[in-house]
């Protein structure tokens, strides 16, 4: 089942979510590379072939390089590949979609604190909130990952 389709509702309303979340990002001054990251890096953690291949190319779109993506699930041993403040709303992202223990969070946290202001860590929070519920519908859902011609 489908369950975007059996209560579309309540899929709209995730949808609302993540418009408020785009909205608060632009706002907090987080570009849509760094949104897209984290949509792809939550979306490799929790497994979601759909958004997957729908996050990768948005991130490819947004400006981030085929090589940021190919080396995503290392960011940490890579880190020069990425900006301190792409750093740190990975780090952000990982430890939402993970949550670890209290105090792994607060450290974790608090690392990223030094690169991002309240808002943009909000904003972070949230983004990978969100992208964590979709992931998890499109999960449970079985939504298929259409095969397309490669450029």
């Amino acid at each position: 089942m489908w369950i975007d389709k059996q209560s579309p509702e309540i899929f709209h309303a995730l949808n609302g979510v993540a418009l408020a979340v785009r909205n608060a990002a632009a706002a907090a001054d987080l570009d849509r590379a760094v949104m897209e990251l984290v949509n792809v890096r939550v979306s490799q953690l929790t497994g979601c072939p759909f958004c997957l291949d729908l996050h990768t190319r948005a991130a490819r779109e947004a400006g981030v390089t085929q090589q940021q993506l190919d080396v995503l699930p290392g960011w940490q041993r890579g880190p020069y590949l990425f900006t301190e403040l792409q750093q740190a709303a990975l780090s952000v992202a990982e430890t939402v979609t993970s949550l670890p223990d209290e105090e792994s969070m607060a450290r974790e946290y608090a690392a990223a604190r030094q690169h991002l202001s309240d808002d943009q860590m909000s904003v972070l929070i949230w983004a990978a909130t969100a992208i964590g519920a979709f992931n998890r519908a499109s999960i449970v859902s079985k939504h298929p990952v259409r095969v397309r011609k490669e450029n």
